[in-house]
């Protein structure tokens, strides 16, 4: 473009382009005027006598698409929309308790207020005119601005599918930009197809479109076409052969499913046996309080999660996660400490003792808490970054499943580095191998005992914390775990944490699977029968350990 070099340039520049403005907004006005006439007409012919007549007038109005017509129809359906008798005006009225607040329907101002019902002259709408306009509504949110209107509209037309969305369906789909709502309406368009009275080609080729999902509400629409006797036989038989298919992948999809949910619940007991492994392959002591420091994990998580509600801002409340994982482990750790140094070593050699005593303060530990913090649950709220779920190849994995997996598997880790190359750790296994040559060779085997229990009990209350995010925190709490914690150590092997981690995820998986099918009582009493046939073949577990335990 060239510079223009005078003032008068400038000025005709100027002069020019408003003149095209004021050409263009002149050109608009009558196109502008001319819908807001027909929409006006539209709304008008809503007050028929004829349902018939009336539901034309809805289809009419919702194909004009004016910004007006998503509330008309609202109004409409939720028996808000009256003729008054005094202006003769279609009004939308809103009833406070004393008056009706009105609103013109045309044009969207203030139409004062009407404290007599008799002056309003309801335009009533039957039961098929209410789906039809949440239809239309559903239309008119297709090309909303807000992605998740569109999607929401989307669902819509797939769960109520029509041959009237099919124009409305068709255009959404070509301008839409997003991937995910793209590929949903392209299947609310494939079902709207296959519901609609197109040729046999076209619904056939909707059927193939529709078959590759896993969607109930989809395989309930090709059911309902299949068993149709007035559909044609081949869309019929195309829909039985997406039905099928449709039901095979289902059935791989719940084994998917069974496996995750089995993982994720062989990971919580992963988590409170290690402790326990460790301590029993230590000591050879066998703690019936182990589940009260899972319980004791919670209760701290619960307590760091009120502290941080209280005294904290809400954008920092989901660290408090951070916070309680170390606070579980000192407080757990530092009561198994005090167990040992109090309790437990003056039993040493004696396991009947030992077990009852460790049952007592397992029962000592449950009053103490209904005491403090009362019998009723406490509930324990997941951090943002641990809510919702993820989808996986058609699974729907939930945040706070995942975090514990990888969670347990990093515990898991760090406590076998600890083992492998710390002093403590190679204490722990020499103590482990030969209680007595240990201590000939002068390792302090009170004190590893002492800090082996404290590790265990630390280790438990960890695993108290990530239960504390999916179930609600109780004075019973560790009871639950237990017994399912001894069968892992059982038939892992006693001491080792590579047969807690597979006997943990064995278990877990196991019980997933039988729980459909037997029940969940049923599942875990058939778990145990297993356990006990499988110890009498191999009585040290899977990975065996050589430890006093066997040695005696």
């Amino acid at each position: 473009m060239s510079r223009i070099r005078s003032p008068q340039g400038l000025v005709a520049l100027v002069c020019a382009l408003l003149l095209a403005f004021v050409l263009a907004v002149a050109a608009a006005l009558p196109a502008r005027a001319a819908d807001d006439a027909a929409f006006a007409q539209a709304v008008e012919a809503l007050d028929q006598r004829s349902f018939a007549e009336k539901a034309d007038a809805v289809s009419a109005l919702a194909a004009l698409g004016h910004p007006r017509t998503a509330p008309v129809l609202e109004a409409l359906s939720a028996g808000q929309l009256f003729r008054h008798r005094g202006s003769e005006r279609i009004v939308i009225g809103a009833y406070n308790g004393n008056t009706y607040a009105l609103t013109d329907a045309v044009t969207g101002e203030d139409a004062g207020t009407e404290s007599s019902s008799r002056k309003l002259a309801k335009i009533v709408a039957n039961n098929t005119i209410r789906v039809q306009i949440e239809n239309a509504l559903g239309s008119l949110q297709l090309t909303s601005a807000d992605p998740a209107l569109r999607m929401s509209a989307a669902r819509q037309a797939l769960d109520n599918p029509s041959a009237d969305a099919i124009p409305a369906l068709s255009a959404a789909v070509e301008a839409e930009a997003d991937a995910g709502v793209k590929a949903l309406m392209e299947r609310a368009l494939a079902a709207s197809r296959l519901m609609g009275e197109g040729a046999e080609a076209e619904r056939i080729a909707a059927v193939e479109t529709l078959a590759d999902t896993t969607d109930p509400a989809i395989r309930a629409l090709l059911t309902r076409v299949a068993n149709d006797e007035a559909v044609a036989e081949p869309v019929r038989l195309a829909a039985a052969d997406a039905v099928e298919a449709i039901d095979t992948r289902l059935a791989v999809l719940g084994v998917g499913q069974d496996l995750i949910f089995g993982l994720s619940a062989g990971s919580i007991l992963l988590l409170a046996a290690i402790g326990l492994a460790i301590t029993f392959g230590v000591m050879g002591v066998i703690n019936m309080a182990h589940g009260e420091m899972i319980m004791l994990g919670a209760y701290t998580t619960f307590v760091v999660q009120q502290v941080f509600r209280a005294t904290l801002p809400p954008e920092v409340f989901g660290l408090y996660l951070l916070v309680a994982i170390p606070a579980a482990f000192m407080v757990a750790g530092a009561v198994g400490v005090a167990m040992e140094r109090g309790i437990i070593r003056f039993l040493n050699g004696r396991p009947l003792e030992t077990l009852l005593a460790t049952w007592g303060i397992s029962l000592i530990l449950q009053q103490a808490v209904r005491s403090i913090f009362g019998a009723t649950n406490r509930q324990v709220a997941n951090p943002d970054w641990m809510s919702g779920s993820v989808e996986l190849l058609g699974l729907s994995l939930t945040a706070n499943r995942i975090a514990i997996v990888l969670f347990a598997l990093a515990v898991l880790a760090g406590l076998a580095a600890y083992l492998r190359w710390s002093s403590m750790g190679l204490n722990m296994r020499a103590v482990t191998q030969n209680r007595r040559m240990a201590s000939a060779m002068g390792i302090p085997t009170g004190r590893v005992d002492a800090l082996t229990f404290g590790l265990g009990s630390g280790i438990a209350g960890v695993a108290g914390v990530a239960i504390s995010q999916v179930a609600n925190v109780s004075p019973n709490l560790g009871q639950a775990y237990i017994v399912d914690s001894f069968l892992v150590v059982v038939f892992g092997g006693v001491g080792s944490l590579w047969g807690a981690l597979a006997g943990a995820f064995s278990l877990g998986i196991v019980n997933k699977f039988l729980e459909p099918m037997a029940g969940a009582m049923l599942a875990k009493i058939l778990v145990l029968v297993f356990i006990i046939l499988f110890i009498q073949k191999r009585p040290r577990g899977l990975f065996a350990l050589r430890g006093r335990a066997f040695e005696n």
